[in-house]
């Protein structure tokens, strides 16, 4: 099967060429991919920023997010049969969506929207996820409550500022003057253009930060928060909490803590919550998302599409970090 894969980790690495077909496990379910989603985690991969936390073998088939028709099922499979059409972030130990075909553990996997084609809804699943684990299950975000999900125009952003609009709080984000509006017709209450002013400056008393940005707006999050507020981040430093529940070794969890000492120190002083969080894959928890979708109450962004053969392409396009939305790979 063709696929797009990586001899060697580098920024600018990465070629298209000819994979064996995945073996289908006794709780597999096996899926031609019709189209996957680009997201800044495969980015990081292909450099290598993981390795250590996933020590994945060469070469690697990349790729997180996929839409497809299911062609074959496990012995043990129960809930999906071949021709049923699903969506899924792959498992963190088995990706490999940027290619014709991928098995994937069926609790990974839940039925595509009814209501979006294959585009659209490989766009979605790590993404919603994301926003999902940061803000329900993490953050418990309640009615009236307010967050800040920094650059909103971007691929979790876009999704987090809507779940947020449902769970009733009053949100505020961050992005560039040209989305400005783009984003508050997404629901955003508070908009801050990041070329004008500082956001640390003009908001305060938050109950929740969602940072995917770098350690400068990680440390400046923590002065728009109240006390017993959370400021959690997807993009680092990880925390030893998450070492344990990776099961790192624990010279690793040593490292993982004095990564994340400083900001843990800094958030004790003022009062407040550091967490990080590493999404992981979950069917189930895909369900309410799908209903939220099918209701029309998230709407899924594409920024624009490439054909599996343009994949590089893609994946520099979001290293940019001037998507606005998801960068999607067609297949079908």
């Amino acid at each position: 099967m063709k696929a797009f894969l990586i001899d060697r980790y580098g920024k600018n690495t990465g070629r298209l060429g000819e994979m064996p077909s995945p073996i289908v496990g006794a709780h597999d379910v096996l899926i031609e991919v019709h189209a996957s989603s680009v997201n800044v985690l495969d980015a990081k991969i292909r450099q290598g920023d993981f390795k250590l936390i996933l020590p994945y073998s060469l070469p690697l088939v990349l790729g997180n997010d996929l839409a497809g028709v299911v062609v074959e099922v496990g012995a043990q499979v129960s809930r999906f049969k071949p021709g049923d059409e699903v969506y899924a972030r792959a498992p963190e130990t088995r990706i490999g969506t940027f290619a014709e075909r991928i098995a994937v553990d069926e609790n990974a996997l839940a039925r595509k929207p009814a209501n979006l084609d294959m585009a659209h809804a490989a766009s979605i699943p790590l993404v919603a996820l994301t926003a999902w684990q940061v803000l329900v299950e993490t953050a418990h975000l309640q009615p009236g409550q307010k967050v800040l999900i920094h650059a909103g125009s971007g691929g979790v952003g876009t999704l987090a500022i809507q779940l947020a609009k449902h769970l009733g709080a009053f949100v505020a984000t961050t992005t560039s003057t040209a989305n400005v509006e783009w984003v508050k017709a997404l629901g955003a209450d508070r908009v801050i253009d990041y070329t004008q002013q500082n956001f640390e400056n003009v908001l305060h008393d938050y109950d929740v930060v969602l940072n995917s940005l770098g350690a400068d707006v990680l440390e400046k999050s923590l002065k728009v928060l109240k006390r017993g507020g959370q400021l959690i981040s997807i993009s680092g430093p990880p925390t030893p909490q998450f070492a344990r529940e990776q099961g790192l070794s624990w010279p690793l969890q040593q490292v993982m803590r004095l990564l994340s000492l400083g900001i843990r120190r800094k958030a004790r002083k003022q009062g407040v919550r550091y967490a990080f969080v590493f999404m992981r894959a979950d069917g189930a928890q895909l369900q309410p998302l799908t209903e939220l979708i099918e209701a029309a109450i998230i709407t899924p962004v594409i920024d624009r599409t490439f054909p599996l053969e343009h994949t590089a392409q893609a994946l520099t396009y979001v290293e940019q970090g001037r998507a606005r939305g998801k960068v999607v790979i067609t297949l079908k």
